[in-house]
């Protein structure tokens, strides 16, 4: 079976891989870990009716464009993006982390109080510079040289503590390497293995140097463990709908000028006290303005998620590493949440450069 035929980097992964969050989650409430006691069976049914109206949107947006013919403007994009101009957008990211670093003073992934400040605006401009740059580097001028940059890049921010930019990184490119490359079935089954134990290793050295925190989890039991309290957080929130009074989004928004994050928020909120903590990409709206709001974000995400989609499948070229990017970090949201700036950011980034560069044209019937 040829396997590309699947496109398994569809937007339709998505909910296969909340399916497996789910399950993930199961398996901390089976046994569970550090007295995990489960959720309401409601809540599940809220997340499956997120899913159905994710999908609404995915089908939606697949049957207005349909017969739809996507054209290229290739000068405007090879003024912006010029393989000199690219390169050296990730040499700036990296050079900003390299000094993010060297103010921190240490090493963030080793030490909890570091990386409770690791996140300053220059970790901010870096990732929004680095990501992107790297990922359009690899997918528009396919070099092997520029691997090297995409490690060094990838050490630096793994050096961060921070596992969901770690993920980001690696995933994205992930993706962008199936759509430009030919990969065989055997190098991406163990690009995903490197990556889940690459996640593993990140993950349990940064919960282990947290100098205030006592873990006696191992590795894998910390993976359930978080799908499942991550879980057990979205089941508060299902009882506390609208009780955020869009606080959450107010402060995502704000979230480069403000030093409040939202996650303290959903701790405060779902916990009674401050601490950072993930909801699943639910969580966040339910709190705000309750299902509602949730349901139409979920609507919105399936059609603007498959809209880009469709522009990186029929004209290739920088939209492929725009939609690796995009879609890396909605699977991030599993569990999240969007409550983070920098991808609004690149979503709204996205939609302008097409606005920009790709004509639309209604085919016949």
């Amino acid at each position: 079976m040829n396997y590309k035929k699947l496109d398994i980097f569809s937007p339709g992964v998505f909910v296969l891989l909340v399916i497996i969050y789910l399950i993930f989650a199961q398996i901390a409430f089976n046994y569970h870990l550090k007295e995990l006691i489960g959720i309401n069976i409601n809540t599940i049914y809220i997340i499956f009716l997120g899913l159905l109206f994710y999908v609404g949107g995915i089908c939606s947006s697949h049957y207005l464009l349909k017969n739809t013919e996507f054209s290229l403007n290739e000068s405007i994009l090879e003024k912006i993006f010029s393989e000199r101009n690219v390169l050296l957008l990730v040499m700036v990211g990296i050079l900003l982390q390299v000094i993010n670093l060297l103010y921190l003073g240490g090493i963030p992934l080793f030490s909890g109080y570091l990386k409770a400040h690791a996140a300053t605006r220059i970790w901010l401009l870096s990732y929004l510079i680095f990501l992107p740059s790297i990922n359009i580097l690899i997918a528009k001028y396919n070099n092997k040289k520029y691997y090297l940059l995409f490690a060094i890049g990838l050490v630096l921010f793994v050096f961060t503590g921070y596992r969901t930019t770690v993920m980001a990184i690696v995933i994205s490119m992930l993706i962008t390497l199936y759509y430009t490359m030919d990969l065989k079935w055997k190098y991406l089954v163990l690009s995903v293995v490197a990556i889940f134990v690459l996640l593993l290793i990140v993950g349990y050295v940064a919960v282990k140097s947290i100098e205030w925190q006592t873990w006696t989890l191992s590795p894998l039991q910390l993976l359930f463990y978080r799908a499942g309290y991550t879980l057990q957080v979205l089941d508060k929130a299902v009882l506390l709908q609208g009780s955020t009074h869009g606080q959450l989004l107010y402060n995502t928004l704000t979230g480069f000028f403000k030093s409040t994050d939202p996650r303290v928020i959903v701790g405060s909120t779902t916990l009674g006290y401050a601490h950072s903590t993930t909801s699943m990409i639910f969580g966040p709206a339910l709190l705000d303005f309750g299902l509602y709001a949730m349901l139409i974000q979920m609507f919105f995400l399936g059609v603007i998620i498959n809209f880009i989609y469709r522009v990186q499948r029929a004209l290739g070229n920088i939209f492929v590493a725009l939609y690796a990017i995009l879609l890396a970090h909605v699977l991030i949201w599993i569990e999240t949440g969007p409550t983070d700036l920098v991808v609004l950011l690149f979503f709204f980034i996205t939609l302008i450069l097409i606005g920009i560069s790709v004509k639309i044209k209604k085919g016949g019937v």
